[in-house]
């Protein structure tokens, strides 16, 4: 009998559960004792696998998905120290070294020795180092005692799941979006687009002391559930300009901070021609002079689904004259989840924040994993958590 399966890219708009390799304290020939095997206790359909799964990107045909893990510690290389079997963990979706310049930084977004190809690296994603993806049975973690975060109580970790499987990814990766976009008390904040990222940076951003924040998207089932927790909203089809929209909310044409939860696959206010620079570009004519811009939506150096020419190299028309003439703060990439998750992580273990209702967490099996990313990629507002092993209540 198989001991492990994986949910697997197969072709554009196509995974399958399939059997695969059980993890090994090893990638290809190197060897990783400084490493551990995960049982998953959860694992996280995320916005990023679906520029994968739509063929929006170079992924190979058999990559193993899932960069959003939380799992039991069940073997344990002898290189690890402080890290034990049977803790409860979870795994940051940046793969980082511990070692390099970028990670004595805090830079573990763009570590410079986990990828060949380039800084940075993450499991399960195309160009990101080969490292297998988590949306599986088990998984191999390199670097333990520096990547993990292990939970301080694993009974009192399980009544949080649902909230504590965010801290792999989405809410590190939202506040992240808020910090950046400057944004604290009183402030007002526009966030571009209501997914599982946008609402968990319009949750962020209630943590941080907003004052306003409102959701622009153009799916009303999403923002219905923008509001449920408080959020203003904007739906995008309405044919009003945006500015117009904003002032109707503040009495103002503009926000001081403004947060990219959409990223490439932007598309027009009609919902069908795609306008990959449209929200960056919405950014620089809505935020004030002297405002920020949070950009952790996700732009690829390489698009081979996009219509222009230029954007399939990565290459946007945007307006960067307007950015320039307001001074505007631009911060893009890799959220550095380890500069966070330790402070989310209390703030859900002390009733601070509500992150799974937010995002309103499903529960999936790993079998029907294909149909979570089949009702994602409809528009679903949901956020999928897999539940290999039928740990979660």
């Amino acid at each position: 009998m198989c001991q492990n399966h994986g949910v697997t890219y197969v072709e554009p708009g196509k995974v399958e559960v399939r059997e695969i390799e059980y993890p090994k304290l090893a990638l290809g020939n190197r060897k990783m004792e400084h490493g551990v095997i995960l049982k998953v206790v959860s694992t996280n359909i995320c916005g990023s696998d679906q520029h994968m799964v739509r063929g929006r990107t170079t992924a190979p045909s058999g990559l193993v998905l899932g960069h959003e893990i939380t799992g039991l510690v069940i073997e344990k290389g002898r290189d690890v120290e402080f890290i034990n079997i049977g803790d409860l963990v979870s795994v940051p979706f940046n793969i980082a070294c511990g070692r390099c310049r970028n990670c004595k930084e805090g830079k573990t977004g763009i570590c410079l020795n986990v990828n060949p190809a380039r800084p940075g690296a993450a499991y399960g994603y195309v160009d990101m180092g080969g490292w297998i993806g988590g949306q599986a049975d088990y998984v191999m973690v390199p670097y333990a005692d520096f990547n993990l975060l292990k939970f301080p109580d694993n009974e009192q970790a399980m009544a949080y799941i649902r909230d504590l499987t965010m801290l792999s990814d989405i809410f590190p990766t939202g506040f992240h979006g808020a910090v950046t976009a400057g944004v604290g008390p009183g402030s007002t904040v526009y966030i571009a687009g209501a997914g599982p990222v946008g609402l968990a940076c319009a949750a962020s951003c209630h943590l941080l002391g907003a004052a306003v924040v409102i959701v622009g998207d153009m799916i009303e089932e999403r923002l219905n559930q923008a509001r449920s927790f408080g959020c203003e909203t904007i739906n995008l089809k309405d044919p009003i300009p945006l500015e117009e929209q904003i002032a109707s909310i503040l009495g103002v044409p503009e926000v001081d901070s403004f947060v990219d939860c959409v990223g490439f696959e932007a598309r027009g206010h009609d919902g069908k021609d795609e306008q990959p620079a449209i929200v960056l570009n919405q950014a620089m004519a809505i935020t004030r002079a002297g405002g920020s811009i949070g950009i952790p939506g996700l732009y690829v150096t390489e698009d081979p689904g996009a219509k222009e020419e230029a954007a399939k190299q990565g290459s946007l028309k945007i307006r960067i004259g307007l950015g320039w003439a307001k001074s505007h703060s631009f911060h893009t990439g890799q959220c550095p989840v380890m500069k966070y998750h330790r402070q989310l992580m209390n703030a859900i273990l002390y009733d601070k924040v509500k992150i799974a209702k937010a995002v309103n967490v499903q529960i999936i099996s790993l079998a029907d994993a294909p149909k979570g990313y089949t009702e994602f990629d409809n528009g679903a507002a949901k956020k999928f958590v897999i539940d290999p092993h039928g740990l979660i209540n």
